[in-house]
């Protein structure tokens, strides 16, 4: 296969790489050629990686091609995949996809280490901090900042990422790209408190189910979802968060275009859940709260969303509650106040691009299902996907 130019790279998803190496119209050295080549030309000025493996990715790529050439049905053959800083390719996540036939090509951003007040949401290097993709004056999200930026401009399609507040999917809503938090448990916790669970990102929905698919096991989440149309509960706010109205406005007016009502039965119930904050807070040793308060705020929100499962197949909230914010940080906004609760229930959470605001913000649709169900909400994305 002749070298792939950096755009006609950038417009291939890896479902589709895969299946040119599977079937020899391309080699797992030619991907990861173009990828690198895509780096070279574009991370300059986003900045997504902090160190580029190329003479690893190379020696990977060969070894996929002997790999497919002795006849391994690989689902993701010779797929460049950004790998999260911190993470490294030892990590389980990382073994999972290389396993499928990624190709790891590089070390992607995350912020520096600081205390939790400081809700630093930017990736660093030593070049300076990650710039969103969509606007260089925007944060692109954290802490997997850089697997967001690296795989929204293009130059690898997945990228690994990790979620213990929302950090797979605040990033991904920033960035306009796919997110998903699976099941707790489904891979092991990243942290002591069990809070912080590996998971993808992706340019496409179909590239979301296959690095899923790849992370947990090939029938992990991604059996045959509901054959009905899911019923799904809305709150902009959840009773705990501050949301914009143009935020909240834009993405329920993208629930309501991009699912017909065959596919999502949409109601608005008073849903209030009790703030996760303190219990969060103590859970990774930020705050110092007696144990029984801290259970007392878990099993509530357990109970809460237990009542709602009851009632709904999934529920559809704005994945932030504010648009991106500028490189200096948030302020005293609270970017996890619609995400964090569900890493402390372990229920799966996705985030799906979902437009701009009038004033040009991009935002995102987190759908979160029950424990497990994560089919339900990989064919929420596809179905969205069709609407972009």
């Amino acid at each position: 296969m002749a070298d792939i130019a950096t755009a006609r790279w950038a417009e291939l998803s890896a479902c589709e790489i895969a299946s040119l190496v599977r079937e020899g119209r391309g080699t797992a050295q030619a991907m990861t050629e173009a990828a690198l080549r895509a780096i070279a030309e574009r991370d300059a000025g986003v900045r997504a990686f902090t160190k580029v493996w190329a003479d690893t990715a190379r020696a990977h790529a060969a070894e996929v091609q002997a790999r497919v050439e002795a006849g391994e049905r690989l689902p993701l053959a010779g797929v460049p995949i950004g790998i999260k800083a911190g993470e490294g390719t030892g990590s389980v996540q990382s073994q999972r996809m290389i396993e499928a036939g990624c190709v790891p090509v590089g070390a992607t951003s995350v912020p520096v280490v600081s205390n939790a007040a400081d809700w630093q949401t930017w990736g660093h290097t030593d070049r300076g901090p990650t710039l969103n993709p969509l606007n260089p004056a925007w944060s692109p999200g954290g802490s997997s900042a850089g697997s967001a930026a690296a795989v929204a401009s293009g130059m690898v399609p997945l990228a690994t990422g990790s979620d213990g507040a929302g950090s797979v999917r605040i990033p991904a809503a920033w960035c306009a790209v796919y997110g998903l938090k699976p099941t707790n448990g489904t891979v092991p916790a990243r942290d002591a408190a069990g809070l912080n669970i590996a998971g993808p990102l992706a340019r496409g929905a179909q590239d979301l189910r296959a690095a899923f698919k790849a992370l947990a096991g090939a029938d992990a989440g991604t059996g045959t979802p509901v054959r009905r149309p899911l019923r799904a509960a809305w709150s902009a706010t959840l009773g705990i968060a501050d949301t914009d109205p143009e935020v909240a406005a834009r993405v329920r007016s993208f629930v309501g275009t991009a699912f017909g009502a065959d596919r999502l039965l949409v109601d608005e119930p008073d849903i209030r859940l009790p703030d996760p904050a303190p219990c969060w807070m103590a859970l990774r040793g930020h705050r110092a709260t007696p144990a029984e308060q801290v259970e007392a705020v878990r099993r509530e929100l357990h109970t809460a969303m237990d009542a709602l499962f009851g009632a709904y197949d999934v529920l559809a909230t704005p994945t932030t509650p504010h648009p991106p914010h500028g490189h200096s940080g948030p302020g005293n906004r609270m970017s996890v106040a619609l995400t964090w609760a569900f890493n402390i229930t372990g229920h799966p959470a996705a985030s799906l691009p979902a437009g701009r605001t009038p004033a040009g913000d991009v935002v995102g649709l987190q759908f979160i299902a029950r424990h497990g169900r994560e089919a339900d909400l990989l064919t929420l994305a596809e179905t969205s996907g069709r609407c972009r």
